[in-house]
């Protein structure tokens, strides 16, 4: 297991900030990235199936849980494992969430905790539930997009695109969301919540990447993590490659979902 310790000291403050340095390097392509941040975010610098690199992310606790039984969850991770989502969400073009979770949390979306661009907004609400009044749909300069289902009537804010699809199985399909981001120059796409939305995205083969960050509590009961079609065996069960990283007192599990991830198509260039 590797530990990564925080280069983002007083230090590095003093003359350059050096998370702006790596995420500069990360978007050229032309040399290695340094450690720590290297291994673990080296792998979403380019797609292994096709042009888009898509990561699910999730914050549980020891005992699998992302929320109480009341949907209480801040915060089950601590600054590290919040450090570690920001820097995905300067990484990425765009950041997805479902309605549930922009409903129930009311998450900016934004980077905060470090440096870095602030990703696109993308909502996926099929049946216009979001209210207009909602944070991630605020006039900060920062592009929005809501992904809603065909025929339903949806009144975003002025200025918020609207992608409508086609309801498949009663859901709108992973594989078209992420068609539709490629087509307008999202290349990194975080999936970032809540559990049932990764958990469409990985059930349709439509992540690369899983970042699990495991926080030192144990609530006991409440909304589950992960939740995929049952299995029989124990040997049906995903086990992909998976690489853990100590990150203060908290545990990542990187993923990697490459090999069952479907192909979606090419997307425009982004930076």
């Amino acid at each position: 297991m590797a530990s990564v310790a925080d280069p983002n000291g007083s230090a590095g403050r003093e003359s350059r900030d050096p998370w702006v340095e790596f995420s500069n390097m990360f978007r050229t392509k032309v040399q290695p990235l340094p450690q720590p941040w290297g291994e673990i975010f080296g792998p979403l610098r380019e797609g292994a199936v096709d042009d888009l690199v898509v990561v699910g992310q999730i914050g549980q606790s020891l005992d699998g849980r992302i929320a109480t039984k009341t949907g209480h969850s801040k915060y089950i991770n601590g600054s590290a494992g919040l450090e570690h989502l920001h820097r995905l969400r300067s990484l990425m073009d765009g950041v997805v969430v479902g309605v549930g979770t922009a409903i129930a949390d009311d998450p900016q979306l934004t980077v905060r905790r470090v440096c870095g661009p602030q990703p696109v907004r993308v909502v996926i609400d099929p049946k216009g539930r979001l209210g207009a009044d909602a944070r991630v749909f605020a006039a900060d300069g920062v592009r929005r997009l809501l992904i809603a289902a065909q025929g339903r009537s949806c009144a975003p804010p002025p200025g918020v695109e609207v992608i409508t699809l086609p309801f498949v199985d009663g859901q709108l399909a992973p594989a078209a969301i992420l068609s539709e981001l490629a087509a307008r120059g999202m290349r990194r796409v975080l999936i970032e919540g809540g559990a049932d939305t990764v958990s469409r995205f990985l059930a349709a083969g439509c992540l690369d990447r899983l970042h699990v960050v495991v926080s030192p509590v144990i609530i006991g009961s409440g909304r589950e993590s992960v939740i995929l079609p049952e299995i029989e065996r124990i040997d049906h069960a995903l086990r992909p490659p998976t690489r853990a990283h100590l990150i203060e007192d908290e545990v990542l599990f990187d993923c990697d979902l490459s090999a069952q991830r479907v192909r979606i198509g090419a997307a425009n260039t982004s930076t």
